[in-house]
Order: C-alpha cells, then sequence, then structure tokens
C-alpha cells in the first residue's frame, strides 16, 4: 500500500512512471504459467554467456581501454569503479566499471542530476558503455548477459518467500527489469527523497519482474532483450 501511495503522489516529472507490471514482458506470474528454469537451461545460458563475452571482450577491448584513460583523465581518479555487489545464492562479489563519477559523498542510488556524474561520464551512461567492463565478470562466471541487476548489500537480505528465487540467477549486465527501469536515474531525480522511492516503489517491483524472468524463462527471450538494450 505504502509503495501504491508514493506512485501515485510522485509529481513533477514529465515522462509518466512504468506502472507496476505494466508492459515488462512477463505480465503476472499466475501459478498455471510458472516453469521453473531447468539445468538444460541454466547450462545453454552459461555457455552463451561465455561465447559473447569472450567475443564481446576481443572486439571492445580498444574502447574499454580508451574509456577507462578519459574516465581517468575526467574524474581525477582510477578509470576503472569497484564496488562489492551480492550476487548468485547471495554471494559477494565485486563489481567494475567504468568510472563515471567524482570521489565525493553520496548514497548509492544515483539521480540523472547527480553532482557527481561527470560530463563524460554521463556520456558513458547513456550509452552504457561504462557497463563494458562487466564482461570479464560475466566470462568469469559472476555475472550474466541478462539477470537482475547486482544490488549492493543489504537487499538480499529483504527478499522473502518466493522472492529469494532471484538469487538462483547470476545477477545481468542487462534484463527485462533494466529495460522497464532504463529512465531510473530520470524517475528518481524527481522525487523528494530518491532513496526512500527506490526502495518502496522501484526495487519491489524489479523483484516482481526479476522472479517472473526466472518463473517463466526462455532464451529466445534474453535474446530480445540483449537486441532492445543494444538499439536502445
Amino acid at each position: 500500500m505504502t509503495s501504491l501511495v508514493l506512485l501515485m503522489l510522485s509529481t513533477g516529472c514529465s515522462r509518466r512512471h512504468p506502472g507496476r507490471h505494466e508492459r515488462d514482458g512477463l505480465g503476472f506470474c499466475a501459478p498455471s504459467g510458472l516453469r521453473m528454469m531447468s539445468p538444460h537451461q541454466e547450462r545453454a545460458k552459461r555457455a552463451f554467456d561465455i561465447i559473447v563475452s569472450f567475443v564481446g571482450l576481443i572486439v571492445f577491448s580498444p574502447v574499454i581501454a580508451i574509456a577507462i584513460i578519459l574516465a581517468r583523465m575526467d574524474t581525477g581518479a582510477s578509470g576503472l569503479f569497484r564496488q562489492e555487489r551480492i550476487g548468485r545464492e547471495g554471494r559477494p562479489f565485486t563489481v567494475v566499471k567504468i568510472r563515471t563519477m567524482r570521489d565525493a559523498p553520496g548514497t548509492t542510488v544515483t539521480t540523472r542530476n547527480d553532482s557527481r556524474i561527470t560530463p563524460f561520464g554521463a556520456r558513458l551512461r547513456r550509452w552504457k558503455l561504462d557497463e563494458l567492463p562487466q564482461l570479464w565478470s560475466v566470462l568469469r562466471g559472476d555475472m550474466s548477459l541478462v539477470g537482475p541487476r547486482p544490488d549492493v548489500e543489504g537487499y538480499a537480505d529483504r527478499l522473502r518467500g518466493e522472492d529469494r528465487v532471484i538469487l538462483k540467477l547470476r545477477p545481468g549486465i542487462t534484463g527485462p527489469a533494466s529495460l522497464k527501469y532504463k529512465n531510473e536515474e530520470f524517475i528518481l531525480s524527481c522525487q523528494e527523497d530518491p532513496k526512500k522511492y527506490n526502495d518502496l516503489v522501484i526495487w519491489p517491483d524489479k523483484v516482481h519482474i526479476n522472479k517472473c524472468y526466472y518463473l517463466k524463462y526462455r532464451f529466445a527471450d534474453d535474446l530480445i532483450y540483449i537486441w532492445k538494450t543494444i538499439v536502445g
């Protein structure tokens, strides 16, 4: 109920917030429609991750190297940003991204007008180029190309009951929740308390979407999510 009230009271955004369960490609997880990811599907998904991430690292390594150098010059810090996130089965791992923000105090929730984001960093984030180093995490097995975005410590502990099935998934570079909330930073910038809005409205909806992704998994959907991410 609190989430619904916050959603109805949020104002000031020129773009409408995507409604819960609205056009996420998954709909409601009705019990009759559930089909948990099979061992065969898990192996096929992992094989696809290995092949694509390996090729991707070869193809994009020059872009990653140049972006790291420019990010270091832009932020005055290391060109790579490292942070501990929670992965499959609740195990922590280190996520690596190209640095897009100045090293300054702030929350883990980022809005579009966050003063820590540099002009060059904003361009990287707009084109998702800051995510390219995560291909290494995919190749290592810490992440997948498609799956829930890895959360910082604390959020996985809030998962209860059936929602905990999403911990069976490797975190992803993209996914249905990421696509639905591709304008998340804009949405949060419209809120008086971005972190509270994220915790009470956006995060629970992402949990629902990611749970449905696991329970109604199809490899063909992964290809669709990757394509939608590439074309924007």
